[in-house]
């Protein structure tokens, strides 16, 4: 009989322990759940990323801008195309079809005319020859503006897309009658924009599957009512924008990245309605990021301009917070500064910018960014980013300044040995870290999960398990020393 026992409890035991394991598909999705980081995001609560042609700064004018003390992440060169980002614009990419400004057809005008195959073999010696390397982690930014992938969101001058596709309906089917023409025009329009935009994004991904790949200005919110609305603006997304970003389900899908914009126009320059207008449209951009993966977020980083557009007149200290501030409160992986050459098109403009980046960006820049790594490490384990509790607050990341105080950058030579955390002085108290507690909560990293991020993915869900089998497993080896001995 004892032996039996012993036979049954030995068979427990070994079932237990098998059991406990996770098995080698557990662990590969475990691993592999969510999306990956590109290396410039890997362990950072936020990134800022300089894509401006400001090298000319230095080069001709002998003016550096020295963005590395400001823990801003540049290219080589400080230029569109390099290691840690490279943009592509539609003349870059493939075979991308569409119509030029003086209504000529390029590789075919509308999506339904254009060579896919032909596209797709292009986009891939193109990916080859910007991006050199095969270990690219940086981000993968396609700017394709011409069209929108849905037939609904082409109007204004994006009219002229309905307008060859219904012809081109048309010209194959003469008798038909305009209702007719106009539903198959924009079922062919769909259906081919989206296999242009889907699978130009998957041979990206295929080339260059480090990258974080996504099209720019996407999602969108189509807020921009704050000339009509005036004080009655509110800033939300209408209802119908919102059905249609779910619609786009399988772009979200075939991205690693979304890249919106929270561009500011000069009418906006100092009002009440900044605030408005960045926080909501953020804020679709986070609801459209956890679509594709449950429990999980692609990383959004949100494309901002230290201008107003098409000027060369800065944010103001309010706007730089409603923009900046607002899109790390809401929990962005981090912000493009994108700029184009008017920047570096003389000394007066590279000094100007160097003025703007001293004194007002880059310190601010240290604050949000040191306040966000804080919180990360206070609230999440430094395995998630801090996100307000209550997304209609106006908390921020900001360092408390009983707290902290940031140092001024010296000489040249010590500014560019320096480091962004050298210029932060102080330590957070218990104090700091209760109204951080109060005011935000945790969004873990990919890989991790818990209500401070504290358990490898996976771990949570299998934890009720764990400890009933952890219970039998000891209560199974105490019966099998006791019967062994």
């Amino acid at each position: 009989m004892n032996a039996q026992l012993l036979f049954l409890f030995k068979s427990l035991f070994w079932m237990l322990v098998f059991l406990g394991r996770p098995t080698t598909q557990q662990q590969h999705r475990q691993q592999q759940h969510g999306v990956k980081l590109g290396s410039i995001l890997k362990g950072n609560a936020f990134t800022t990323v300089w894509n401006a042609p400001t090298e000319l700064c230095s080069k001709r004018y002998n003016i550096s801008l020295d963005l590395n003390i400001f823990d801003i992440v540049i290219n080589p060169n400080e230029c569109f195309c390099g290691d840690n980002m490279t943009i592509f614009y539609h003349t870059q990419l493939g075979y991308y079809p569409y119509i030029d400004e003086h209504g000529a057809l390029k590789n075919g005008g509308v999506p339904q005319s254009g060579d896919l195959v032909g596209h797709l073999d292009k986009a891939r010696e193109d990916i080859r020859a910007k991006i050199k390397g095969k270990d690219f982690e940086g981000l993968a930014v396609i700017d394709w503006e011409e069209w929108r992938p849905q037939w609904s969101r082409n109007w204004g001058k994006k009219d002229e897309y309905r307008k060859e596709s219904k012809t081109k309906v048309k010209h194959a089917h003469p008798s038909w009658p305009e209702d007719l023409v106009a539903k198959e025009a924009q079922k062919e329009f769909d259906k081919s924009a989206r296999d242009f935009m889907e699978q130009t994004a998957r041979v990206g991904q295929s080339e260059r599957p480090g990258g974080l790949w996504g099209y720019y200005l996407f999602p969108d919110c189509y807020n921009y009512d704050y000339n009509k609305t005036g004080p009655e603006y509110t800033g939300q997304c209408p209802d119908v924008e919102r059905v249609r970003n779910d619609q786009l389900l399988w772009l979200w899908n075939s991205s690693t990245a979304l890249y919106p914009s929270i561009y500011l126009e000069r009418p906006l320059k100092s009002t009440k309605y900044v605030r408005k207008f960045v926080h909501h449209r953020v804020k679709e951009a986070m609801r459209v990021a956890s679509m594709p993966k449950p429990g999980s977020i692609i990383p959004v980083l949100v494309y901002a301009r230290i201008v107003y557009t098409y000027t060369l007149d800065f944010l103001s200290q309010v706007d730089l917070m409603h923009s900046v501030g607002e899109t790390v409160s809401q929990g962005a992986s981090g912000i493009i500064l994108w700029g184009d050459h008017l920047y570096a098109k003389s000394a007066d403009n590279c000094r100007a910018v160097k003025a703007y980046v001293d004194d007002i960006l880059g310190p601010y820049l240290i604050n949000v960014t040191a306040a966000a790594k804080l919180c990360s490490e206070a609230l999440c384990e430094a395995h998630g980013r801090c996100v307000r509790k209550h997304p209609a607050s106006t908390a921020h990341l900001h360092l408390n300044p009983a707290s902290f105080r940031i140092v001024a950058p010296g000489a040249s030579a010590d500014r560019r040995r320096g480091r962004w955390q050298d210029r932060v002085v102080g330590q957070l108290h218990r104090s700091d870290v209760r109204d951080m507690k109060e005011a935000f909560r945790c969004q873990c990293y990919a890989g991790w999960e818990g209500a401070h991020c504290e358990l490898p993915m996976g771990r949570k869900r299998m934890s009720a398990c764990h400890v009933a089998l952890h219970n039998c497993w000891v209560v199974g080896l105490l019966l099998f020393l006791f019967l062994a001995m």
